[in-house]
């Protein structure tokens, strides 16, 4: 069968919206649909308003997969967002202002709806039936897209994959609404919390940085936190945290690092620098004594045993990374991620007005990325140049200060700044 509209698909009247939207390249298989659940619903809400409140976060025009349904809850969605009344004769008038009253089939349609409520007190486990076909039928909408462009040898493969990612992420943002949890069933989990913090050796809740002044500030790295740390080139900002990542590491906590600007081996070298305590140039040029020899051995040795985990994947888009992150707690039982440095990444696949808005995609995918995997993620970032022309008594960095800040203050749980007076 052509792409187009499948053999269930209703031909319209004139000036008359289907009852059936047109069917694009499925293979003439009907997508996931529930007509009688959408004129359920938009009957539940003419013949009692009030519940329109109760589900209008979780439906939208694009939720409705019959045309003339869609068109309804739009005006319905508008009278209630202005606080108009909802009824037969407000809506009827608004779609005749609308120029769209016989485009839906008139008032006989709309009594119609009243007719056909399954039941209002169940609305809105209704609506989020009709949102979760929505967000299926986005689902091979872009898979159908992915599908046609892989079969296309001049594809870039990278490219593919970051679009492919891009297009989940996009999904992701059209989420059904979470249901509301009483606190009582919340409450066991803090107390949990709580005793693993009484039990704690380091007398912090979270991750230690294994730097003890800092940990006395922050209890530690906590779950679902994004941390930015943020310095001017050359104020040790990779050096600290792979310090940071050493002493977590020292305490059999997995942890991840992810460089985009320096290579697996400059990372291990360094890391291999901080736990010897040998000269880095001594290191590099392989000038060391039977004892410096012996010492680096037994530095090999043990970071070997450690669950520090690298990826020098450079350009690294945002969704790849939440990719990897994913695989790296699920499989390797990761309890921190660090990033270096958030300016170094992007998020490809998506359009965007300018870079700030790419970066503010980029901290706010972090952020939510922290909170679904409920692990601390720690992303390094850069400075404006603008510190630089202060007066040398006012070069103390300051949130304006972030580079490209755009949301990155406003996504962050907690800013550092490393600064050298």
């Amino acid at each position: 069968m052509a792409i187009g509209e499948t053999k269930s698909a209703k031909k319209s009247k004139k000036g008359v919206a289907p009852d059936i939207i047109e069917v694009r390249d499925m293979g003439g298989v009907v997508p996931p649909q529930a007509p009688e659940i959408e004129n359920s619903v938009i009957g539940a809400i003419l013949t009692n308003p009030g519940c329109f409140s109760e589900i209008c976060t979780i439906l939208k025009k694009e939720t409705f997969y019959v045309p003339k349904n869609a068109l309804v809850y739009e005006t319905i969605s508008y009278l209630g967002s202005t606080q108009q009344s909802i009824d037969l004769f407000t809506v009827s008038e608004e779609l005749k202002k609308r120029d769209l009253f016989e485009t839906v089939g008139g008032m006989s349609v709309l009594i119609e709806y009243t007719q056909n409520v399954i039941s209002v007190a169940n609305v809105y486990e209704h609506s989020k039936i009709l949102a979760a076909k929505a967000l299926e039928r986005e689902l091979i909408k872009y898979s159908t897209e992915i599908q046609r462009r892989a079969f296309n040898e001049d594809e870039d493969v990278d490219k593919l994959i970051q679009a492919a990612e891009a297009m989940l992420y996009d999904i992701s943002q059209h989420n059904i609404e979470k249901d509301f949890t009483p606190i009582s069933d919340v409450l066991p989990t803090v107390k949990a919390n709580i005793d693993a913090a009484a039990n704690n050796k380091e007398g912090v809740g979270g991750v230690p940085s294994g730097f003890t002044k800092l940990d006395g500030m922050t209890n530690g790295w906590q779950k679902s936190d994004l941390i930015i740390i943020a310095a001017r080139p050359a104020m040790g900002k990779t050096a600290f945290v792979l310090s940071m990542a050493r002493n977590i590491a020292d305490k059999d906590i997995p942890v991840a690092v992810f460089s985009l600007e320096m290579s697996n081996d400059q990372l291990a070298t360094r890391m291999l620098v901080n736990v010897t305590e040998l000269p880095s140039e001594k290191i590099k040029k392989g000038q060391l004594n039977i004892d410096e020899m012996k010492h680096l051995n037994q530095g090999l040795d043990y970071l070997a045993q450690k669950p520090i985990y690298l990826d020098d994947t450079p350009s690294l888009s945002v969704f790849e990374f939440a990719t990897k992150a994913r695989r790296l707690v699920r499989d390797k039982g990761v309890k921190i991620i660090v990033i270096d440095y958030l300016q170094l990444m992007n998020a490809s696949g998506m359009a965007y007005g300018s870079r700030e808005q790419e970066v503010s995609t980029i901290s706010r995918s972090l952020k939510q990325l922290a909170k679904e995997l409920m692990v601390p993620i720690i992303a390094l970032s850069q400075l404006n140049r603008s510190v630089e022309s202060r007066d040398k008594q006012d070069k103390r960095p300051q949130l304006s200060d972030l580079r490209e800040s755009g949301a990155i203050e406003q996504d962050a749980d907690m800013v550092l700044f490393i600064h050298r007076p």
